[in-house]
């Protein structure tokens, strides 16, 4: 099992998800399903025009290259078009699994034995709650759905500014995600080796890891239950 490479973690440590005051593609047999819709960006839109870079520059097989803001470019806007693609690879990562990812398996929203996961969004649900994997990622990826289809956080119209509290938003939401990762890692690795689907999930992660290293949107500690993967892939790119 993949979580055994793991070295000693701290003592047990509860994780509430607090309120928000604090593009590569895949390609498989069972890829074309989500968990939730995808999130489109406009055809013809800068955004989309942003996103068609990036999707050329992965190509490259450069990933700490293909993260950095682009010549010229406004970093809100970076963020946001990386952001959306981030929450679709998840989105599709999560649905190849859905079916081993159960209230029975999963009865509580983990990253290996010493990382657990309780809910709070800060409006619906205020004081976090404990409740299962499948459950919190489905409060996670609606939560995020919703943010992400706000037109006042993330403007799609040239012109319209972001709010002042973009980032912040953005972080919270890219903190989340890898929750997602964090679980299916832990959780459900031979799962996705079964389903020869570890090549899509470790792209995916290292292109997520070296975005939000690139422009500091994760704290550590929230990355200490993939600690010893990150390590990994950061000094094969050395």
């Amino acid at each position: 099992m993949w979580s055994r490479a793991f070295k000693a973690l701290p003592p047990g440590r509860v994780v509430h998800a607090s309120p928000l005051s604090a593009a590569t593609p895949l390609i498989g047999s069972r890829s074309s399903k989500t968990f939730k819709p995808k999130k489109n960006i406009p055809e013809g839109s800068h955004q989309y025009e942003l996103l068609k870079h990036a999707e050329a520059t992965l190509g490259s097989g450069n990933l700490r290259q293909a993260v950095m803001l682009p010549e010229g470019e406004d970093l809100n806007e970076w963020i946001a078009v990386n952001t959306v693609d981030f929450f679709n690879q998840i989105n599709m990562l999560y649905g190849t699994i859905t079916e081993f990812c159960t209230e029975t398996s999963c009865s509580v929203m983990s990253a290996g034995p010493r990382y657990e996961y309780h809910w709070a969004d800060g409006t619906n649900i205020k004081k976090p709650i404990k409740c299962s994997a499948p459950k919190y990622i489905d409060y996670l990826m609606t939560w995020v759905q919703d943010q992400l289809d706000d037109e006042t956080l993330f403007p799609s119209k040239i012109g319209v500014p972001f709010p002042k509290n973009f980032m912040s938003v953005a972080k919270t939401i890219l903190k989340r995600l890898f929750r997602v990762y964090a679980h299916i890692y832990h959780q459900h690795f031979d799962s996705v080796m079964q389903l020869q689907e570890e090549a899509h999930l470790n792209t995916s992660f290292k292109h997520f890891i070296f975005f939000v290293q690139e422009f500091n949107l994760i704290d550590r500690r929230e990355l200490a239950p993939l600690q010893d993967l990150i390590e990994k892939l950061g000094s094969k790119d050395r």
